[in-house]
């Protein structure tokens, strides 16, 4: 077979997305904030857009009456070409992206939610856990301030100590630190990285264990928990028995500790008392930039009638015009073909920019309208009636596409009167039910487990066979390992740990 150039005539189909198209696709996955971020750049770069400055009424504010059937919005679905393809908009309906057309980045398509399945460790070794342990206090308990940790230490550092090379080594030292206020480096990699002697940076590593808070600088929990103590001038012989050996502490093993520290029962309870009152990460108390609190993107309100007012939060959503003055005004002085090819490029990408938004508000309204139909149980009752729930599911119903849900209730969140829920939390997956009907939500199941092991009797303490029986009883069909993984996804121990624990909140 010769080898040279020839031409081929070739007959294929493909879909080909326009810029305009990507766009919309990346605005469905963005939250009401981060929308507002992207108008205000919008605003900057197109002149002939403009805020509304008239407050308007929610857009496509949807009802939903339960237990009756919903009222389904009137909304159809189509394509998204013929929504925002080159200008294109003139139909009002929610915005539906075939998955062809898309990218993989989205979610697996079940909807559930990944649960930390760290194990719960109980008593003091929960709560003296050193550095790469679970998290510490949630994040309203951290401080408002925006103080960070290193700053707090390098104000202290000039007083501390006259000496410009200890200084500038506790300035390093205290920029290494973690945020539990812990030293992941040793004082040989400190010295080798400065270029100082080990024995100073000892000595810079001093001055930066001397300052407040107490504790912070240290390498291991005991390191922390004894320089607290030597602050509140309790650091004697037994409580620096007990302080070296806390892991007998965290295994339940307090007869051979009291024997470790030769004390009677008073004084070991006494230690433990004082123990309690150490902070095992005091870095924590400096949460550096405050979290921001988190704005709902959409409102669910009951109605007198028993059904639900559903609506996107306005607060967050500036509404965009055109400005017809202005555009009227630029034309008139338009004299060359250039300028009035751009005049006429800026009114297509602001009429479709605002075409894209409220299509984007409409197809979020069809969704959470589902959602709020599908999780009524949740809404009136708690978490114990929510039910398993797929992406799948709610696209059927909405007659949408499972990717276009994805984006919908990624980084999204609800607030109802229970509080404010992200999205996809009312995606989860089910389990059987004992009468073979049904199923319920890994969530649900989650909460029967947290309120057994809450009202259990501390001289009873439930097992994870006991647990099976108990939810069983309850309507749960599950096995003794689906148990124990949902217990320790909610921090909850083992049968031994919470009995270690019992027997340490006892012995006060």
């Amino acid at each position: 077979m010769a080898l040279g150039p020839r031409l081929d005539l070739r007959q294929s189909q493909s879909l080909v997305m326009t810029p305009q198209l990507q766009q919309a696709i990346k605005l469905l996955a963005l939250s009401n904030l981060e929308i507002e971020a992207f108008i205000g750049e919008s605003l900057e770069s197109n002149p002939l857009l403009d805020v509304n400055a008239q407050p308007s009424e929610p857009a496509a504010a949807e009802t939903v009456e339960m237990p009756e059937e919903a009222r389904r919005t009137t909304l159809e679905g189509s394509s998204v070409d013929q929504l925002i393809g080159e200008g294109h908009g003139a139909d009002d309906r929610p915005l539906d992206i075939d998955a062809s057309a898309l990218d993989r980045d989205r979610d697996t398509g079940d909807g559930q939610r990944a649960s930390t399945e760290s194990g719960a460790d109980s008593g003091w070794g929960a709560d003296l856990r050193g550095p790469g342990g679970e998290e510490g206090p949630g994040i309203d308990e951290r401080p408002g301030g925006s103080e960070t940790l290193s700053a707090h230490l390098e104000a202290q550092i000039g007083t501390a100590t006259s000496d410009p090379l200890l200084a500038g080594i506790a300035r390093y030292i205290a920029g290494q630190l973690d945020e539990t206020g812990y030293l992941p480096a040793s004082t040989t990699e400190i010295a080798s990285d400065l270029g100082v002697e080990v024995g100073e940076a000892e000595q810079g590593l001093a001055v930066i264990q001397s300052l407040d808070p107490t504790g912070v600088g240290a390498r291991t929990l005991s390191e922390c928990i004894a320089l607290q103590a030597r602050e509140a001038d309790r650091y004697d012989p037994c409580m620096a028995k007990l302080i070296d050996n806390l892991d007998l502490i965290g295994r339940g093993e307090l007869a051979r500790l009291k024997r470790l520290c030769s004390v009677d029962d008073e004084d070991f309870a006494d230690m433990l008392a004082e123990l309690r009152g150490y902070d095992p990460k005091p870095g924590l108390r400096f949460g550096g930039e405050p979290g921001a609190a988190v704005t709902p993107d959409i409102l669910v309100t009951p109605r007198d009638d028993g059904g639900w007012d559903i609506a996107l939060n306005q607060a967050t959503l500036p509404r965009l015009i055109v400005n017809r003055g202005y555009y009227v005004e630029l034309k008139g002085t338009c004299d060359d073909k250039t300028s009035r090819a751009w005049l006429s490029e800026k009114l297509a990408d602001a009429n479709w920019l605002i075409k894209a938004l409220d299509q984007r508000q409409k197809t979020i309204l069809k969704v959470a309208t589902e959602l709020v139909k599908q999780q009524d149980g949740f809404f009136r009752h708690g978490v114990s009636h929510l039910k398993p729930l797929t992406l799948r599911t709610v696209a059927e119903a909405i007659g949408m596409h499972e990717s276009t849900v994805s984006r919908v209730t990624s980084n999204k969140f609800l607030n109802c009167p229970r509080g404010t829920y992200e999205l996809k939390y009312f995606f989860s997956s089910g389990v059987a039910s004992a009468g073979g009907e049904g199923g319920a939500s890994a969530e649900a199941v989650k909460a029967a487990i947290k309120q057994l092991i809450d009202a259990e009797d501390p001289k009873a303490i439930l097992s994870d066979d006991a647990l099976v029986e108990l939810l069983k009883q309850k309507g749960f069909e599950l096995a003794r390992r689906t148990v124990a993984k949902y217990r320790e996804a909610i921090g909850l121990g083992s049968s031994v740990q919470r009995r270690r624990q019992k027997a340490l909140a006892a012995a006060r």
